[in-house]
């Protein structure tokens, strides 16, 4: 045990309680870029390799069931999370960061820490399973359910009321170049039974702004050369013949240069636009693969985009000043916010269960 003033603990959990500011960085860095490179969880991973073999020397010191519950709880944490986040990465739940640091975890937070704190013992409730990797993970599912009314309340800061406040933010469309989410599908309202559908049934999830993005820059066109020329550009026969290369669709340091939306591609050389005046009284034409869709997806999954999801939400951005966007919670963020949670008062699923007498 090391004894620091008023906090005692061993220098395992000392170690792992360090780690906290770390988790707080990626979770920013995840929060404003929506990327975090591999290189950040080799170290952590490394890290939490060599506390896990230090504490097992210790447990296996003390023998009986201090061993046991050591071993036990490792087992079930390593076996259950690193499985579990390559199943939810396969299956598209999670992104590469979001899977590694399940990992990460798994093997840096294997058993309850034992910290005193001015004679408190933290944390200050243990869930029956003393796996602590679990009551991070659980922790950060609860502080994620919080995140849609931290949606409402930004809304309602903003005087937007809708029944969209809870999943999405009204965003302008000049905005798009740095924002990350998903536009929230529109559905078109003209009669009674369309409005009540509408109210009852929410909109669906549709365009990945990152693909919105790919899509630009591998055609090198600009969003206000799109919106000026909906019509011209929705006809397959106007993709460039040497397409630029898409990039991974991240929020680049000049995204916010032009408030017009320019930015949002790469080098706006999308070719000739017709004039505005010829455009407007033209036909917007039926075609096999509007806007080309088809062909762009055929050089890249654009993080799995459908064509038909890909033409809807071109639609919806070159009609619209204003969209839904779904901006999506950072996984990381509220991990985060489970480590500190756990470390401070334990698990809060479990408490939740044992409060309604159902643990």
């Amino acid at each position: 045990m090391v004894d620091v003033g008023p906090l005692t603990a061993s220098a395992t959990d000392l170690v792992r309680l360090a780690t906290i500011p770390v988790f707080a960085a990626i979770a920013w860095r995840d929060i404003k870029t929506r990327r975090v490179p591999s290189i950040y969880w080799a170290p952590l991973t490394t890290l939490g390799a060599v506390l896990l073999y230090l504490d097992w020397q210790q447990a296996a010191a003390l023998g009986g069931l201090n061993y046991q519950t050591f071993l036990v709880s490792t087992a079930l944490g390593v076996g259950f999370l690193i499985p579990l986040g390559f199943l939810f990465h396969y299956i598209g739940a999670f992104g590469g960061a979001d899977a590694r640091a399940l990992m990460t975890i798994a093997v840096l937070f294997p058993v309850y820490p034992e910290i005193t704190v001015a004679r408190t013992l933290f944390p200050l409730e243990q869930a029956p399973l003393p796996v602590f990797s679990f009551t991070v993970l659980s922790n950060a599912i609860v502080c994620g359910l919080a995140y849609p009314f931290v949606l409402a309340v930004r809304n309602l800061a903003g005087g937007t009321v809708s029944r969209e406040m809870f999943s999405g933010l009204s965003v302008p469309v000049t905005d798009l170049p740095t924002t990350y989410g998903k536009l929230m599908s529109s559905r078109e309202s003209g009669g009674l039974g369309d409005r009540l559908v509408t109210a009852v049934v929410p909109r669906r999830r549709g365009l990945d702004l990152d693909a919105l993005r790919m899509y630009l820059r591998w055609r090198g066109l600009t969003l206000s050369e799109l919106r000026r020329a909906p019509a011209h550009y929705r006809d397959p026969s106007t993709l460039p013949d040497d397409p630029n290369p898409p990039t991974d669709g991240a929020v680049t340091a000049d995204a916010a240069v032009d408030v017009g939306g320019d930015s949002l591609a790469g080098d706006g050389s999308g070719g000739d636009v017709p004039p505005v005046s010829d455009l407007e009284a033209g036909e917007t034409g039926e075609y096999d693969d509007p806007w080309g869709a088809e062909a762009f997806l055929e050089t890249t999954d654009a993080y799995g985009t459908m064509p038909e999801t890909l033409r809807h939400g071109l639609d919806h951005v070159a009609e619209e000043e204003a969209v839904w966007v779904t901006p999506g919670i950072p996984f990381l963020v509220p991990v985060c916010a489970g480590i500190v949670v756990a470390f401070v008062y334990g698990d809060l699923l479990v408490s939740a269960l044992g409060a309604l007498g159902l643990f």
